[in-house]
């Protein structure tokens, strides 16, 4: 049945569009890992492929990510994935997964470690399940060629400083007394979130920025001494650089501005770039972060309030050598989240998405999961429409996301294609057991 959208529909102008046949005619259903074909195709030889999530606590945005970043490693030559996690915790499960020297006996122990709340971001059973793909994957691969995971966030200052503190106290005792000054500045606000920072900045603005600053220029000056591990000396470098970032990040939180998130999505864009660096011309990067950072941020309203993203950074950094965003998103299920920040972490339910926005057209068009390609014919009919588009964090109070769990969005230029999953169910965090302590069936595709 052909569903017409006339002027009593506010996204269309008063346009008469055939929406659901021009969604029809530029997707195709989602049914099993053969679906994906086509999407690798179309993916081509961007170097770059993006891959969000409308929450960060549901089972299929991790279960499908993972389908199309495996293909994408063996298929396209991918080099490593990169998250919206952090640093120290991340570069640990890359260490295990490349079979590094001490590096756990197991994923479960190396994620089951995460303790950052919100831990059921990585601490999870999909993660686990990839993790072992991925050190499977590796030990038949040459060192040059095993493929890394990283975390791109800003968040670990405490866990970086410790960090770098161990090793140079293994490696350059005299810099080392450089990180023991800028730790040491920092002691006396050690919240670990960074609020007692951010406070007492507005007093001496500048508080410890010359020390993480003179930090970060030490270590690169002798960086070329440390010759024994190329991936432990760019770790250390990176970790040096979080806690300049951190510092930034920190003052910038207590002012009502949008500059707090731009200083972390453009920390994650330099980290983005230093990888692939690290990884040499022909390297090409998977990025797992949420529908909010990879999306273009100008087709949505963020970009009247000054802020940008990792999705427009890239696009306007990298796109001659081949972008590629995926958005994701459900019409209804569960999650896991949070009631607020650091809440203890449940299983809520997510209502039924709210009419004329995008996940409640795509419902209503036949309900079925379904890969939505943003071809010419898509933006030549949407380029100027914009769509309600659900976003879910970590702290969700779903009788109230009618007020605030939609970003106003020209999805065609959001995105260059969009996974929709009808019904989606809440992910499986290692901290709370499964029944019957068995290991879930959340391993996709047998894996």
């Amino acid at each position: 049945m052909k569903t017409f959208y006339i002027k009593n529909d506010p996204n269309l102008n008063g346009e008469i569009i055939d929406l659901n046949k021009l969604i029809r005619e530029n997707s195709i259903e989602l049914e099993n890992e053969n679906s994906l074909n086509e999407l690798i195709d179309k993916i081509g030889d961007a170097k770059y492929v993006l891959l969000g999530e409308a929450s960060h606590g549901t089972y299929e945005y991790y279960k499908w990510r993972t389908q199309i970043s495996k293909m994408l490693i063996e298929r396209k030559g991918f080099s490593f994935i990169a998250v919206e996690g952090d640093w120290p915790d991340c570069y640990r499960l890359n260490r295990y997964i490349k079979n590094y020297p001490n590096s756990g006996s197991s994923a479960f122990d190396v994620l089951h470690a995460f303790n950052r709340w919100p831990t059921w971001m990585w601490a999870n059973w999909e993660t686990v399940a990839l993790a072992e793909w991925l050190r499977e994957y590796n030990d038949k691969q040459r060192e040059t060629h095993k493929i890394g995971f990283y975390g791109l966030d800003v968040y670990s200052l405490w866990e970086s400083f410790e960090s770098i503190i161990e090793y140079l106290d293994k490696k350059d005792p005299i810099a080392k007394q450089s990180a023991l000054k800028a730790f040491k500045c920092f002691e006396p606000y050690n919240d670990r979130e960074g609020q007692t920072y951010a406070k007492a900045s507005t007093m001496v603005p500048t508080l410890c920025e010359n020390e993480v600053i003179e930090l970060l220029s030490k270590i690169r000056l002798n960086a070329p001494s440390y010759n024994n591990d190329p991936e432990e000396v760019m770790n250390l470098e990176q970790n040096a650089q979080i806690i300049v970032n951190a510092e930034r990040y920190y003052r910038a939180m207590i002012k009502a501005s949008s500059e707090s998130w731009n200083i972390r999505d453009r920390h994650m864009v330099y980290t983005l770039n230093s990888l692939m660096d690290f990884h040499g011309a022909n390297s090409k990067g998977i990025i797992w972060e949420h529908n909010t950072h990879i999306g273009d941020a100008r087709a949505t309203d963020m970009v009247a309030e000054g802020m940008v993203n990792v999705g427009q950074i890239i696009n306007q950094q990298h796109k001659d050598e081949g972008v590629y965003s995926i958005g994701f998103g459900s019409y209804q299920g569960t999650v896991i989240a949070g009631r607020e920040w650091g809440d203890v972490m449940q299983i809520m339910k997510v209502p039924e998405a709210v009419k004329y926005s995008w996940e409640y057209e795509l419902h209503r068009l036949d309900a079925k999961d379904r890969i939505v390609f943003m071809t010419n014919d898509m933006k030549q009919n949407l380029g100027n429409k914009k769509f309600g588009h659900r976003a879910i964090g970590v702290v969700y109070r779903p009788k109230y996301e009618i007020f605030g769990n939609y970003v106003p969005s020209n999805i065609v230029h959001r995105y260059n294609a969009f996974i929709y999953l009808d019904e989606t169910s809440a992910l499986h965090p290692l901290h709370i057991k499964p029944d019957g302590n068995e290991l879930p069936e959340t391993y996709p595709f047998g894996v």
